[in-house]
C-alpha cells in the first residue's frame, strides 16, 4: 500500500488536511500558520474530505497554484514559513501535496495583524485563534524554557511551607531535601540577593500559595453509574501537592475496577484486573507530570464508566509525541523543572518508557480498546471494555429467563394472591407498585395512600409481602431502625409482571 492510499484512509486531524481546491488566502495562511505553530502538518490539495474522494487538480493550473501557495505563505505568515510543495498522481489525477514543518520559532501569525488577534493554533482538525496562555506558552517554547521554571516573588524558599515534600522526598530517596538539593533540582534561583522558589516548587508544597496560583491544580475522579456522565455512584477531589496526585488517583480507579480469577496455574489461582492497570498508571502520571499548569480553570478529569475507563489532562499533546507509535520510545517534557523531580522520586521510571509500558501491556488485553483525542485544548485517553455490551446482551437474557421462571413459580406459590389481585386491585397491589416507584418508609407509604396514620391493615399487608418475598428491608440487621425502609425484589418485579395486562 503507498504512503498516499494509507493517509487517504486516515480522518482529519491535527497533523492532516484535506482540500478539493485552494481555499481563501486568509483560510488557508490559519492552517499553515496552526499548524508550524504545533507539530505540523500536511495538506493535501484535490482531495475532498466528506466523503472522501480523490477529485484531482486540472494538470495545467499545477505551476500556478504551486506558485499561490508559496507567495500566499511569504505574502501573509511571519516569521518565515518554508512548506515542501510537491506533486502527486493517484489513479490519473493530479494532487499537490503540501508539508509543514513544526516551527522553531513561534509563535507563527498573520503579518497584517498583531500576534495576540493574529496567532492560530491546531485544535483537532480545525483552526483557533490561540489565548493569551497559548501564545505565552509559544514565546516559551521558543526559548526552551518551561512554565514550572518561572519564579515566585512574593516569598522566599525559607518562608514556602514543603514539610510534606521534605518528608515524601525522604521516604522515596532516602535523602533530606536540604537547600543544596533544592538548588540541585532547580528548584528556586538566586535573584536580587534572595532565593526565589520557581512554580515548580509551589506545586510540590502545601503552601497558601500553591491554592492562590493553582487551585485548579487538583485530579477530579468520579465513578459514574451507566455509560454516560450523569449520577455518581462515587467522587474524589485530590488536591494535595502534586507529587503525591498520581498514586491517589490510581488508589481511585483501582477501587473502582474489579479483579477477577482468569484460570489456575496448578493449585495457583491467576488473577487479572479488568483493565490493564500498568497501561492505567502510567497514562496518570503523564498526565500530572505533563499536564500544563499554565491554563487557568481547568483540572485533570478521571472518569469511571461502566464500560470505560477516562483520564483527560489540560494542555494539548507535546508536539513530537505521537500515541500512534507508542513502541518508539518518544519522550518529550513539557514541565522541565517537575519532570526530573518525578524521576528522582520514582514517579517517572525511565525517560521514553512509558508509552512502550502501555503498547506492551494492551497486547495482552485484547478486549480493551485504547483511544486518544484532544478535545479542546485537552488531552484524553480511553479504555474502552469492548465486551461490554456483549456481556450486558447476556445478562439481559439470563434477567428475562430469571423472571420468567419466577413468574411461573409464582403462578403456584402465589396463586390466591394472583387472582385475587387479577380480579380487583386490592392494597396488596398498591403497596407493591408503590415500592417499585420508589423504596419507602412505612410512613411514606400510608401518606401515598391517603392515609391520616398508619393503619393496621397496611402494616398487615407490608408483613404479608415480606413474608411473600415481594418486598426486603433496606436495613435487614435492624428491624426496627427509625431508617427503615421497603425495596422491591425480583420476585416483586415478576408479580407485577404477571399482573400487567390488566393495567
Amino acid at each position: 500500500m503507498s504512503k498516499l492510499t494509507d493517509i487517504l484512509q486516515q480522518p482529519e486531524g491535527r497533523r492532516l488536511e484535506f482540500k478539493e481546491s485552494l481555499p481563501t488566502n486568509s483560510e488557508l495562511a490559519k492552517t499553515i500558520l496552526a499548524f508550524a505553530n504545533d507539530a505540523g502538518g500536511e495538506i493535501y490539495f484535490g482531495i475532498k474530505d466528506n466523503p472522501r474522494e480523490v477529485i484531482g487538480l486540472n494538470e495545467n493550473d499545477l505551476l500556478t497554484l504551486e506558485e499561490k501557495i508559496a507567495s500566499l505563505v511569504h505574502d501573509l505568515c511571519e516569521p518565515v514559513i518554508l512548506p515542501e510543495i510537491s506533486f502527486l498522481q493517484h489513479e490519473g489525477k493530479h494532487i499537490i501535496h503540501t508539508q509543514v514543518f513544526k516551527g522553531s520559532a513561534p509563535p507563527y501569525h498573520l503579518k497584517n495583524k498583531t500576534i495576540e488577534e493574529g496567532t492560530f493554533i491546531r485544535v483537532g482538525s480545525t483552526n483557533r485563534q490561540a489565548s493569551t496562555e497559548m501564545i505565552a506558552e509559544l514565546e516559551r517554547r521558543k526559548q526552551n524554557i518551561s512554565f514550572d521554571s518561572e519564579l515566585v516573588y512574593s516569598k522566599t524558599i525559607e518562608e514556602i511551607n514543603i514539610s510534606t515534600f521534605k518528608d515524601f522526598f525522604r521516604e522515596k530517596t532516602d535523602e533530606e531535601l536540604t537547600v543544596q538539593v533544592l538548588k540541585k533540582l532547580e528548584l528556586y534561583r538566586q535573584e536580587q540577593g534572595k532565593n526565589l522558589p520557581t512554580y515548580a516548587l509551589i506545586l510540590l508544597s502545601d503552601d497558601e500559595l500553591q491554592r492562590q496560583y493553582f487551585p485548579y491544580s487538583k485530579i477530579e475522579c468520579a465513578r459514574f453509574k451507566g455509560t454516560v456522565p450523569g449520577n455518581f455512584i462515587d467522587q474524589k477531589t485530590i488536591d494535595v501537592n502534586v507529587g503525591l496526585q498520581a498514586e491517589q488517583a490510581y488508589l481511585f480507579v483501582l477501587r473502582h475496577i474489579s479483579q477477577g480469577t482468569t484460570d489456575y496455574t496448578g493449585v495457583y489461582r491467576n488473577d487479572r484486573w479488568e483493565y490493564p492497570v500498568i497501561a492505567i498508571r502510567e497514562i496518570i502520571r503523564n498526565a500530572v507530570i505533563h499536564r500544563d499548569y499554565s491554563l487557568t480553570g481547568k483540572d485533570i478529569k478521571i472518569a469511571i464508566f461502566d464500560d470505560k475507563v477516562e483520564i483527560t489532562s489540560p494542555g494539548k499533546l507535546m508536539p513530537t509525541v505521537d500515541f500512534s507509535d507508542m513502541e518508539s520510545g518518544q519522550s518529550d517534557i513539557r514541565n522541565k523543572i517537575l519532570a526530573p523531580v518525578f524521576k528522582k522520586l520514582r514517579i517517572i521510571e525511565q525517560w521514553g518508557n512509558g508509552l512502550k509500558l502501555i503498547a506492551e501491556e494492551l497486547q495482552n488485553y485484547p478486549e480493551i480498546g485504547f483511544d486518544w483525542k484532544e478535545p479542546g485544548i485537552a488531552f484524553r485517553v480511553t479504555f474502552t471494555n469492548k465486551d461490554f455490551k456483549q456481556k450486558q446482551e447476556l445478562q439481559q437474557e439470563l434477567q428475562h429467563e430469571l423472571q420468567h421462571e419466577l413468574q411461573h413459580e409464582l403462578q403456584h406459590e402465589l396463586q390466591h394472591e394472583l387472582q385475587h389481585e387479577l380480579q380487583h386491585e386490592s392494597m396488596y397491589g398498591k403497596v407493591l407498585k408503590l415500592v417499585q416507584v420508589k423504596t419507602s418508609s412505612t410512613k411514606e407509604l400510608s401518606e401515598a395512600l391517603g392515609q391520616k396514620s398508619i393503619s393496621g391493615q397496611l402494616k398487615k399487608v407490608l408483613t404479608k409481602l415480606l413474608q411473600d418475598k415481594l418486598v426486603e428491608w433496606t436495613e435487614p440487621d435492624s428491624a426496627k431502625s427509625s431508617k427503615q425502609k421497603y425495596s422491591i425484589t425480583q420476585r416483586g418485579v415478576a408479580f407485577l409482571q404477571i399482573l400487567q395486562p390488566k393495567d
